[in-house]
């Protein structure tokens, strides 16, 4: 930047007056001026500062007075209204006193009652000296003495003791007025109770859990096993958990006092807590053999070894001690314990041992694994066995003369190698020997056990692994023909015995009977086993998987087994003998069968007979039921119709709706709080970074490196995953372009990934990432109007439908199987004898709080009454929901009262009201099961009089069982009860005495429940109940009762193919979204070079038939507020099943043993296929969606989402996965260019520091 000057008095250059700034927010910039004469001519360079008061009066960005005043006379800054600004600049009157403080970060924000927790507040304003806020700092009425201050910004003080536990907000004021903090403290009385382990190893080093409450409050915390030390691991503490590490004590001692002191506050535990036993000792260490690939278990005996909570194994080289692996050991008893011998790189290692001998320097490969062991450092070396891998030993043996290499066999003939000058032996594995070392806390006598324990053998020696092979043949299959199974290899029993070696053929143990150097033998089970491998995976051949494992690091599958079914045999003289003088035996006895069978000709004749009648009756009984599943066909068709059409539409609210599809089967989340209600709460850290936590969301960089990083994490789950789906949904509904562009990218990433795969069609149809998740949300937001206003009437038809149809004949009350349904799983098998019972309903006056449907009365003479058609199979509370139907028809199902908020009060013409219960003291008990009532139970006739009251806690007009036998009649004759005998059942001429059928007091006992279909007798009740109903008549054949599947399917027929003609048909009604989302799966088919047509049309089936439709069809209460039951559910499965096969492009045959649901409409898929074939091809047709079209519709949704949920509540509960996942999504955003940029991982940082000791939020 170059400035006009002027020479004055020939001594000044006296530059024009300008203006400099600089960019970089900060107080001071050091910056130079150079004077030119005439523009070549270079006269000289001197420094000068530029400074900004804006700047130099901040902290952490905002305006500070007190710093503002407090900077050096030079600067000439002064607070000019609400910031710092240059004196002379200033143009309002220079204030010379600052406002009060403000408080931005406390830390920490709990401490003991008894004080001394040192606090720090961060702010600003806070004083221009020390005395300004000196005495002014308070915890609601306790002082907090000042300790240490840097002026206006960090102050530091000390609590004071208060009285009682409390929370307070904090106090801090200057010369204009005190500010208390948002936030409160809180003062909390600790609390010690017990210590796990009792006891530990006087050498110290044992972690000791302290439990209690309160005790990660406070800023120094220290703990004391009477006068040793126990240090604090303060990043294992919780609130009521609290973890050290024991020190040295002088020997064995019972401590009679643990001391905790937090802060001012100290807390003892007597009574001995804990206990200073002797070091642990080594006695024994067998057996001291090892395969190189370790595993194998090795026993420890010695002393106190139960003192030790993580005890492990170590394997030294001799000259440093340097650890070379480790193993985790099992304590079993106080004196003993089973370790696996650690994995080593015995090649590396004797390679390095053998240069070391012979006077060179490792090279290679060698040298830098000795580097490696030479570094270790006590941490474990990483040493990566393969799971499937067969090992063999060198070609090479060598005897090297140390205490590192073990010694060779004795008396073999050995020759001198004039290469290196080693001995080498024929036909011998060379074996290598490594010190054993125990880590046990900080106990040093077991680590060096040469040292300290000179009596017992500390080394192990190592031998190379074995070598099994595998079975010849064609891939690799044995045929086993009886006998034993015969493994061959090498060196097989070198470090190994029998119960080191487990052999599994399949899932089944192979029983080792021998191991030999070359051989390992072992006897197989009869029957060969399944297929699989020893973890039961199945095999490629479908042939158990041979699998040798020795110890638990080493596997070898050997190969397939196959058993020879035929077998040759050879029959012994004996067994001729013998099968002769069975069979001289077999003649005998078939004589006395005949002359028996004479005799009994005649009673097989009447047998005979016996079972044609019940043939005949069987025949008869399906020739019935098929007549009336075909009348039931042609005459119900046109009175459901008419009585659907005259139904009102109960629709959800907006949030209901929202919520039953982001949250399903949740009814009380934190977004359902009202936002409003948090706009006049005073805000906290918390809120704040929630506030720069949804601008992190905003950010396109970061919001795709947080999902892909979620998703990259072994322990996300698909339930995390649904639920941050729904969550991310719920906070960017506000910003549906936003949300648009996000999914966008989400869903090119899952092409590019579906492409490369081997089944690209399979995307989008299985839930494995949060793109599929938050794809339904999208969708369900974006087709809200269409579904209530366009699809919503006739997928309310259909539900309504097959309401009808269900409850038209009778359902289970208890298994929910009814006599018409579309699926074979709730159909009643049975037939149940009913008919029609018409009610007659008197209003009462407390049921005008709730608006019905008054239909007109039955006749002119009883007016105030209306009618109810019921069976009388239903139980009292199907009764109870079906006069409710009726009552309230176009009333919404959840405002409206439920079965368990009314009683039925049935009112005779002759005898007070009765209250009618499912089970009372008229209850029928048979084989053990208690039979629900129904009216016929009760004898309830057609045009009965009854009325719905509310129910009360007790009933004076329950039944009375002097009075059942004149009021009922049962479904099977009369009940009569006699106080001076057993209850009788008339029946048909017949008297039966119920020895089994016993009346129980209603809601006593736990005898189970059953309703139409009773579970079956026990076989001592077949043997003693005579001539009983269940004997009198032979039951139906089950199957013959699928044919009401098909009356089912013919009734509503009608009601699915409008629905599937309504959602499959191209309008001026439909959502862009479809046409945009389907144009954005034709671009990646395209851009893929995607070929086949089914694989763009699985895409298409997936995206939104499977991903929205078939979830309406499966729950319309998602979107109409009424009552699914089970019964009805099952049939909405088996409509939704067949609308997925009909957007199925594949052929399925379908044959007699296809289940029932496909066959059920197997004659409508090919029509239902062709209209979702027409559906997309119309899609494709259509104009494409323009950008702006698309972005101005998508403000409108936004429009319509403001304020729905409360979107800081989804921020906090989607922070809980930042918090969880910070060191991955840190690591993952510092490695992207573009996060790294922006820096975006500071500002996540940030985010952390501002809610930093903050627990709640105060709205």
């Amino acid at each position: 930047m170059a400035v006009p000057a002027r020479v004055e008095a020939g001594r000044f250059v006296v530059c024009d007056r300008t203006t400099f700034a600089y960019e970089e927010n900060v107080g001071e910039y050091d910056a130079y001026v150079t004077v030119v004469w005439n523009r070549d001519h270079y006269i000289g360079t001197l420094p000068v500062t530029l400074y900004k008061c804006e700047a130099l009066g901040s902290h952490r960005g905002y305006p500070d007075c007190s710093l503002c005043l407090t900077r050096q006379a030079k600067y000439r800054c002064s607070w000019c209204g609400a910031s710092c600004a240059y004196s002379e600049m200033c143009q309002l009157p220079v204030a010379t006193e600052c406002p009060r403080p403000r408080i931005d970060v406390i830390k920490p924000l709990s401490g003991p009652v008894e004080g001394g927790t040192l606090v720090t507040i961060e702010g600003s304003n806070l004083g221009l000296k020390e005395d300004d806020i000196r005495d002014r700092i308070h915890i609601g009425d306790v002082p907090c003495t000042l300790v240490d201050y840097q002026v206006s910004v960090r102050i530091v003080c000390r609590t004071g003791v208060a009285k009682r536990e409390m929370d307070s907000p904090i106090s801090i004021g200057n010369n204009a007025g005190f500010t208390e903090s948002n936030v409160k403290f809180s003062y909390r009385d600790i609390q010690l109770e017990k210590v796990h382990p009792l006891f530990g190893p006087q050498s110290g080093g044992t972690k000791l859990t302290i439990s209690g409450q309160h005790l990660n409050i406070g800023t120094n915390i220290s703990a004391y096993l009477d006068n040793y030390p126990c240090t604090v691991n303060i990043s294992q503490s919780t609130r009521t958990r609290l973890v050290c590490t024991t020190s040295k004590a002088d020997g064995e001692r019972k401590i009679s006092r643990l001391t905790v002191s937090i802060d001012n506050a100290t807390k003892f535990l007597t009574n001995r807590p804990f206990s200073y036993i002797k070091d642990p000792s080594i006695l024994e260490i067998k057996p001291l053999k090892s395969f190189s690939g370790g595993g194998r278990m090795i026993s420890v005996h010695g002393t106190n070894l139960d003192c030790i909570q993580q005890p492990e194994m170590a394997v030294y080289i001799e000259e440093d001690m340097t650890i070379i692996n480790k193993t985790l050991c099992r304590v079993l008893t106080q004196s003993q314990m089973e370790c696996p011998s650690p994995t080593i790189d015995f090649k590396t290692l004797l390679e390095i041992h053998t240069a070391q001998l012979n006077g060179h320097k490792p090279s290679g490969r060698s040298s830098r694994s000795y580097r490696s062991l030479r570094n270790y450092d006590n941490e474990r070396l990483n040493l990566k066995i393969p799971r499937k891998r067969i090992l063999h030993s060198s070609k090479t043996d060598m005897v090297l003369n140390s205490d590192f290499i073990v010694r060779r066999y004795r008396n073999v003939p050995a020759v001198l190698n004039s290469d290196n000058g080693v001995r080498k032996y024929r036909d011998v594995p060379p074996t290598l020997s490594l010190r054993i070392g125990f880590l046990m806390d900080n106990v040093e006598s077991v680590r060096d056990l040469k040292k300290h324990f000179q009596s017992i053998r500390s080394h192990v020696q190592y031998v190379e692994d074995p070598i099994f092979f595998p079975f010849g043949g064609i891939s690799s299959v044995k045929f086993y023909k009886g006998d034993t199974l015969v493994i061959e290899g090498e060196n097989l029993n070198l470090a190994a015995d029998e119960t080191d070696v487990n052999v599994t053929i399949g899932t089944v143990q192979c029983n080792v009977t021998s191991l030999a150097t070359t051989q390992l033998v072992c006897s197989p089970p009869d029957i060969q086993p399944y297929g699989t491998d020893e973890n039961n995976i199945p095999t490629e051949l479908r042939l158990p998987l041979v699998v040798v494992r020795v110890g638990q690091n080493l596997r070898y599958p050997i190969g397939y087994l196959q058993y020879e079914t035929l077998k040759p045999y050879i029959f012994p003289p004996e067994a001729i003998v013998a099968i002769a003088t069975g069979a001289t035996f077999l003649i005998l006895i078939s004589v006395a069968v005949l002359l028996v069978y004479r005799r009994k000709s005649s009673q097989a004749e009447r047998e005979y007979k016996r079972i044609q009648i019940q043939m005949d009756t069987l025949e008869s009984n399906v020739r019935s039921e098929c007549k009336q599943a075909f009348a039931e066909l042609q005459t119900d068709m046109t009175d459901l119709t008419a009585d659907l059409e005259s139904s009102g539409i109960p629709t959800l609210d907006h949030k209901s709706y929202l919520m039953k599809v982001f949250f399903p089967g949740v009814g009380d989340h934190p977004i359902l709080s009202d936002p409003k209600h948090c706009q006049g709460s005073p805000k906290t850290n918390y809120d704040a970074a929630m506030i720069q936590f949804e601008q992190l969301i905003n950010h396109r960089h970061f919001l795709l490196v947080f999902i892909e990083t979620l998703e990259a994490q072994k322990s996300f789950n698909i339930r995390d995953k649904v639920n941050v789906a729904s969550l991310l949904m719920v906070i960017l509904m506000t910003n549906m372009e936003y949300a648009t562009s996000i999914l966008r990218a989400l869903l090119i990433r899952l092409m590019d990934k579906a492409a490369a795969s081997r089944h690209p069609q399979l995307m989008l149809r299985r839930t494995e990432s949060m793109v599929e998740k938050m794809l339904a949300n999208w969708m369900s937001l974006c087709m809200s109007s269409y579904l209530k206003e366009k699809a919503g009437p006739s997928l309310f038809f259909l539900f309504k439908a097959i309401k009808h149809q269900v409850e038209k004949g009778p359902v289970d009350a208890v298994t929910y199987d009814a006599r018409y349904s579309l699926s074979e799983e709730r159909l009643l098998r049975e037939q149940i004898d009913h008919s029609i019972v018409t009610i007659h309903l008197v209003q009462e006056d407390h049921y005008e709080k709730i608006p019905y449907h008054t239909y007109q009365p039955i006749n002119e003479e009883i007016e105030d009454k209306i009618q109810c058609k019921v069976l009388d199979c239903d139980t009292i509370t199907q009764v109870k929901s079906k006069i409710l139907d009726a009552l309230y028809r176009n009333t919404p199902f959840s405002l409206r009262p439920t079965v368990h908020e009314v009683d039925l009060e049935y009112r005779p013409a002759r005898t007070s009201p009765v209250i009618l219960n499912d089970e009372d003291g008229t209850s029928i008990v048979v084989g053990g099961w208690k039979r629900l009532n129904t009216l016929a139970h009760y004898g309830i006739q057609d045009t009965a009089i009854m009325a719905l009251v509310p129910r009360r806690a007790t009933y004076n007009n329950t039944i009375p069982n002097g009075q059942c036998r004149h009021m009922y009649r049962t479904c099977l004759g009369i009940y009569t009860l006699n106080s001076s005998h057993h209850p009788t059942l008339h029946n048909h001429g017949h008297q039966f005495h119920h020895h089994h059928h016993h009346i129980m007091d209603g809601g006593s006992g736990t005898i189970p429940t059953f309703h139409l279909i009773r579970p079956p007798l026990d076989e001592h009740c077949h043997k003693g109940c005579h001539n009983g109903e269940e004997r009198s008549t032979p039951k139906a054949i089950p199957e013959i009762f699928l044919t009401r599947l098909l009356s089912t399917k013919g009734t509503i027929e009608k009601f699915v193919t409008d629905f599937f003609r309504i959602i499959l048909t191209v309008d001026n009604d439909l959502p862009p979204a479809i046409k945009w989302l389907f144009d954005l799966l034709d671009e990646g088919a395209k851009k893929h070079n995607i070929l086949d047509p089914e694989v763009l049309h699985a895409w298409k089936s997936n995206s939104l038939p499977l991903r929205f439709w078939v979830n309406f069809i499966k729950n319309p209460d998602f979107v109409f507020d009424v009552n699914k039951t089970p019964t009805v559910d099952a049939s909405l499965s088996v409509i939704a099943q067949t609308f997925m096969d009909a957007c199925s492009s594949s052929e399925h045959r379908l044959t007699k043993d296809s289940p029932s649901n496909k066959l059920l409409f197997a004659k409508d898929i090919p029509r239902f296929r062709e209209m979702v074939s027409n559906f997309y091809g119309d899609v494709s047709v259509m104009p494409a969606v323009a950008e702006q079209e698309m972005n101005s519709w998508m403000q409108q949704l936004s429009v319509s989402h403001l304020g729905v949920f409360d979107t800081n509540a989804a921020l906090k509960e989607l922070y809980i996965y930042v918090d969880k996942y910070r060191e991955q999504i840190l690591e993952n955003l510092e490695s992207d260019i573009y996060c790294r940029k922006m820096h975006l991982t500071h500002k996540l940082e940030n985010i952390s520091c501002t809610m930093e000791g903050e627990e709640t939020s105060t709205c």
